[in-house]
Order: C-alpha cells, then structure tokens, then sequence
C-alpha cells in the first residue's frame, strides 16, 4: 500500500526500531525531534524510552507528502504506478505537479526551513526521527544549499541509492566563517547487523 500520515509501523519496522533504539541510547543526545507521522512518531516513542529525553514533533520533518488519490492504494495497481512514472520523469521541474502532491519546489522549501529550524536550537546534539525521501531532499539541500536546482536533486537521488529503515544519518553544523551543514555520517545501518 501506499503509505500516509497514519500508516503505522509495519512488524520488521517495530524490530528495526527497538534495534536502533538500543543504539541510540548509548549515543549523546539531547533533544528527540520527530515528524509527526505516525511510524515516525512510534519510532520515536520507542527510542524515548530508552534514552528518557524529551520529544518534539514537527511537521517539517515529514515525508514528501503524496497525491491524495493513491493513498492507501496498492502499490501495483494502475493509479500508483502512474503517478510514480510521472514523478519520476517530471519530479525535478521546477513547478510541475501531477496534482496535489508536495512537489519538488515545496519540499526543497521545507528542506531549507529544516535546517534553519535545526541550526538555531540551543541543543548540540539533536536526533532527528524522519523518512527517506525527505531525508535525501535534505542532504541534497545540504550540498547545494538554496540554489538546489530539481536537476540536481535529481542526480543526488540516482547517486544515493536507497536509504535503509532506521538509518542513522549525522550532520554537524559548523557556525564558523563559513557556516554550513557538513554530512558525518550516511545511512548507517550496521546496527540491523
């Protein structure tokens, strides 16, 4: 099915998170943000209890949000695999959109949001629970900053293949003379070992 702000966690999805969650304890972190979709949100909750530091949600670190008419549709069927075709070709034009979808103009505009929401917090070290997708629109933002162009976002998701379900992805901002986000650390997943 195709997901929406409400599909919960799926079984394996449930494992990985108390996997990563054990992980995360043993990590410095001060503050846990999370989209507010549900999967997220029970991916948070989860590691909440193992580490015991508050939780944020936010609506900025929410998934692409998708055609309201292929929600809860079956991946295979003709109407998904449709849209699906028609993101894949057009996704990066600046202004298309198949028909109520988050395009791509929207999410970089999110993605930039994120980070500014991110750089100005007090806490130094924040665990951010939110999706693949939006995350590589992320870090595609942080390569190019706020000229991102959907051509180049484009290649940043061919060059970057899928990222694993509970991931671990760091990014560090440094305020100096040149202040920017700097990618640590990509998709970690040997915690699912």
């Amino acid at each position: 099915m195709r997901q929406g702000a409400s599909t919960p966690l799926s079984e394996l999805g449930r494992k990985q998170v108390a996997v990563v969650a054990e992980r995360c304890a043993k990590l410095p972190i001060d503050v846990l943000i999370s989209s507010t979709m549900t999967r997220a949100k029970e991916t948070a909750e989860t590691i909440f209890q193992k580490i015991d530091k508050p939780i944020e949600y936010s609506d900025l670190f929410v998934e692409r949000r998708p055609a309201g008419a292929v929600v809860n549709q079956p991946k295979d069927s003709e109407l998904v695999q449709s849209f699906e075709r028609a993101l894949k070709e057009k996704f990066h034009l600046p202004g298309f959109r198949h028909s109520d979808e988050e395009n791509f103009d929207d999410i970089k505009e999110r993605a930039g949001k994120a980070l500014d929401f991110l750089a100005n917090r007090q806490e130094e070290n924040m665990l951010v629970v939110t999706h693949g997708m939006f995350m590589k629109v992320l870090l595609a933002y942080v390569v190019h900053g706020e000229t991102l162009t959907g051509d180049e976002c484009r290649d940043f998701f061919r060059a970057f293949l899928g990222n694993e379900n509970t991931g671990i992805t760091a990014l560090k901002y440094d305020d100096g003379r040149d202040p920017r986000w700097r990618l640590w650390i990509w998709n970690d997943h040997a915690h699912l070992g």
